[in-house]
């Protein structure tokens, strides 16, 4: 299983808006990602904006191509782009680079 780790950064305006959003993900999008094989997901919002989000995947390109072929996470990403900061015209999604991995304690 792979373990993918990656930053964002939300807007400061808009801290309590996305907080809100994430608490009533639709149903869909939540099946979606399921399915296209993203596993123990998690994000993580420092009080700055900071988004840390962690997933576990087999693989992480497949699973985010299987995302990109939906209806729903092109409705969803529409939807959160402007939340974020930096994203140099991609959307959210496309703009999560994982981290390197230096150290795991299993």
């Amino acid at each position: 299983m792979q373990r993918v780790c990656f930053l964002l950064k939300v807007r400061q305006d808009r801290l309590a808006e996305y907080r809100e959003r994430h608490a009533v993900v639709w149903p869909e999008m939540l099946e979606a990602l399921s399915t296209a094989g993203w596993h123990n997901y998690s994000l993580f919002l420092r009080e700055d904006g900071l988004l840390v989000g962690y997933l576990e995947t087999e693989d992480f390109a497949a699973a985010r191509a299987a995302m990109a072929e939906t209806d729903v996470n092109a409705r969803w990403q529409a939807e959160m782009a402007d939340f974020f900061e930096a994203l140099d015209g991609a959307k959210p999604d496309e703009a999560m680079k994982p981290l390197t991995e230096v150290f795991h304690l299993a």
